[in-house]
């Protein structure tokens, strides 16, 4: 998967984690915030590789 493909995924994921815990907070669902915590964190974890991709990429090019 490219480095676009990553912070997309990662900010789809980012989004629906964060509706997830307001939903829960909403209806008092413990669990549901935390499932929303750790679907944000993978989110930014997919933003993060896609970031390094690039990185790595624009180093490899200037090689």
């Amino acid at each position: 998967m490219g480095s676009t493909a990553d912070k997309i995924k990662g900010k789809t994921n980012k989004v629906a984690g964060k509706a997830r815990q307001a939903a829960g907070k909403v209806v008092d669902n413990h669990e549901e915030q935390a499932k929303g915590a750790v679907q944000e964190a993978k989110g930014q974890a997919q933003v993060a590789k896609g970031d390094a991709k690039d990185t790595v990429k624009r180093v490899v090019d200037k090689a």
